[in-house]
């Protein structure tokens, strides 16, 4: 066993390599863990049957001081177990009645991912005045990050999660640009945020937020196909069929090999058939009964 405090208070061992840096002191953090009593045959604690662990945050929603120095010699994708004595754990109380007094705890964990939020906690723990003095870079990191959360969420399918962060990351994108330069930088973050929301309103079934975001990004960008696939697809939710014709047929001549775009305009050709058949029934089922 590797000994990670000098003082035998916290050993691992490891059982997968990970890859990449260790978790960083103020990373959210998503993990598999059980933790066991005795020789490994008494669990007290697991988050093994949930399909999306959430993100915790270190020093925050992990408080075990063990558990937490054991995270941080961790990388992503890395598996470990962890032995962990009561100065480590839960101490001399325990924590009745699932944990006795003065007990060494094991545990087993697995790092799926994490996200560094220093930049993001320092920034929104500033007051506007002091945010909006700050330099334009960071302000890009920190909206970057908010974004990557947003993916996180909405990987994880937690689509109104990730519709927060990314209009959080949005909402500090406003400020006034001193050049040119910096305002094409802010726009191109904000584009990428259009875009996500324009995703993630399809997602939620909200066809006219996605339409909304999706004309957006074609204010910044008339010619991104992606934005115009966005657009089409609202409009298509909608039954708005001459408008998701237009936009689905300006993003086939920017990617005329795209499939999916093919394939929406497939869809929207059936759609529209069964569309104009239904109306052609409903007429006929009107003026019978007059005919006859």
């Amino acid at each position: 066993l590797q000994d990670l405090t000098g003082d035998g208070g916290v050993c691992k061992e490891q059982l997968r390599p990970g890859t990449g840096q260790p978790v960083p002191p103020s990373a959210s953090v998503a993990v598999k863990y059980s933790g066991y009593l005795g020789n490994w045959n008494k669990l007290f604690c697991s988050n093994g049957n949930s399909k999306y662990p959430r993100l915790m945050k270190l020093g925050k929603d992990i408080t075990l001081w063990g558990l937490e120095i054991g995270l941080l010699s961790m990388t992503k994708g890395e598996a470990a177990l962890f032995v962990l004595t009561p100065e480590y754990a839960y101490g001399q109380r325990g924590c009745p009645p699932s944990i006795p007094p003065n007990t060494t705890v094991l545990f087993k964990v697995e790092v799926l991912d994490f996200i560094d939020s220093e930049e993001c906690d320092a920034f929104f723990e500033l007051t506007y005045e002091q945010q909006d003095r700050l330099p334009l870079e960071k302000v890009l990191k920190v909206a970057a990050t908010e974004r990557e959360f947003g993916n996180y969420f909405f990987y994880k399918q937690r689509f109104k999660i990730a519709k927060d962060r990314y209009k959080r990351a949005l909402s500090i994108l406003g400020r006034s640009s001193s050049s040119e330069a910096e305002q094409s930088q802010i726009n191109a973050s904000k584009l990428l945020l259009f875009l996500n929301l324009s995703l993630t309103y399809l997602k939620l079934e909200r066809a006219d937020r996605a339409l909304k975001y999706g004309e957006l990004a074609l204010e910044m960008d008339q010619g991104n196909a992606k934005a115009l696939f966005r657009c089409g697809q609202a409009c298509l939710y909608m039954r708005e069929y001459s408008k998701s014709r237009d936009f689905l047929s300006r993003a086939q001549c920017i990617q005329p090999f795209n499939r999916d775009i093919s394939n929406e305009l497939k869809k929207l050709a059936r759609y529209h058939k069964e569309y104009v058949e239904m109306e052609k029934e409903m007429c006929c089922q009107m003026f019978d009964p007059l005919n006859s």
